[in-house]
């Protein structure tokens, strides 16, 4: 079957994670996913197949040969973005793509004016939304690279070494790591097939933390108010803009960090705020964080103690438990080249389950997945680059027979 294929049945089931809910998995519809690739992989012929209660995937491709070999792992998430629509996805072939603008629906064009990068993609078949959900290729594009490439080593003679494959939940709400079993997974590194184009590779990622900014107020009858209420939607947005402008996400590229942000409820009384804060040099990140902090005190200062800032660390940047272990950037390097791809080697502008891994004795970088415009109604995926990147992680595995 080839990987598309799979990606076109993957994306039927909803996904979508809950940064709200207590639990894992945070939403229960997960695992219709997790059980439906735990039965598609029992039938490939791979061992040890399980789905744990908290929505883990994990299945072992067994050796064909009798060399003592590391054991590669290969992983993928199972949730897509809250940030857009998961149900119902409704996916669309744009076949031998003319390189112009796309309509998804009467009112939705992806445009080549917004995205430039889309003649590229011309003469090749492109899978697409109906303009009303995401698509959710991040990372159901990586799970079908993967099951297309463990198929691919199943059914041929080519020497490899044991292979293990993981999926996780909630990774889109930054928890995709917390219960993954690295002891029992037992590879020696492992790659997260989660990356965006054809030829990405990825062993630099944010570091990240959350704050979330806390206004009480004071509601007072307008009529009677003077001198006496304290609108906290009005403090909450004197906060915001006591921060650096440029520091938004709008206004930064490449390695520059940023404080998002990302939602704000309330009204007079009571006023939530939550930010994500991301930069790849660690100091610089505790640099926004002290801008955060200052700003609430001097609220408090000016309204009385009334503003709370609470932050917390999310994850580090895996660059350095990888350089230390650099063959494993080298490999796939290689087996790029051999299938004709251009390795480009990029540092994420966010962060993967590998970035939490490494640091848990799991050397993960990450690899691309054939899609692009992630998380919202204009995402799409590469027939073409998705072959191609089985065929990538397929070479990966059999070079390290050799």
């Amino acid at each position: 079957m080839k990987a598309y294929e799979r990606l076109l049945k993957y994306v039927t089931f909803p996904t979508a994670s809950d940064e709200t809910a207590n639990k894992c998995p945070s939403t229960d519809k997960q695992f219709a996913l997790a059980k439906y690739l735990a039965e598609e992989m029992t039938s490939l012929g791979l061992t040890d197949v399980t789905v744990d209660e908290n929505c883990y995937v994990y299945a072992t491709l067994e050796a064909n040969t009798t060399k003592d070999l590391p054991v590669i792992g290969l992983i993928a998430h199972l949730d897509t973005s809250p940030d857009a629509p998961d149900y119902p996805v409704k996916p669309r072939l744009v076949e031998n793509y003319d390189g112009k603008d796309i309509p998804l629906n009467e009112e939705t064009v992806m445009k080549v004016a917004d995205f430039p990068f889309l003649p590229q993609f011309a003469g090749k078949t492109l899978i697409v939304t109906d303009g009303n959900t995401l698509l959710g290729a991040d990372d159901k594009a990586g799970i079908a690279n993967i099951l297309t490439a463990v198929e691919r080593l199943k059914n041929s003679q080519k020497e490899h070494g044991k292979v293990r494959i993981a999926f996780t939940p909630d990774e889109e709400i930054g928890a995709g790591a917390d219960l993954f079993d690295v002891k029992g997974f037992g590879a020696d590194w492992a790659y997260t097939v989660d990356g965006g184009a054809l030829g990405e590779i990825e062993y630099e990622c944010f570091n990240a933390s959350h704050a979330r900014v806390t206004v009480t107020g004071r509601n007072i009858h307008p009529g009677s108010a003077k001198g006496k209420m304290i609108n906290s939607l009005l403090v909450a947005m004197e906060y915001q803009s006591l921060l650096p402008v440029f520091d938004r996400p709008e206004h930064t590229e490449g390695y520059e960090g940023f404080i998002h942000l990302n939602s704000m409820s309330g009204d007079v009384e009571k006023t939530v705020m939550d930010f994500i804060i991301r930069d790849h040099d660690g100091g610089k990140l505790e640099d926004k964080k002290r801008i955060m902090l200052a700003a609430a005190e001097f609220l408090n200062a000016k309204h009385g103690n009334i503003v709370k800032a609470e932050i917390t660390d999310s994850y580090r940047n895996m660059k350095e438990m990888i350089l230390p272990h650099f063959h494993i950037i080298e490999e796939a390097e290689r087996a790029m080249r051999e299938c004709g791809v251009e390795p480009q080697i990029i540092a994420i502008r966010g962060g993967t389950d590998g970035a939490r891994l490494s640091f848990e004795g799991l050397p993960c970088p990450n690899i691309c997945t054939g899609g692009c415009n992630f998380h919202g109604r204009y995402e799409f995926a590469c027939a073409e680059d998705m072959e191609k990147t089985a065929e990538i992680i397929e070479r990966i595995i059999t070079n390290n027979a050799k």
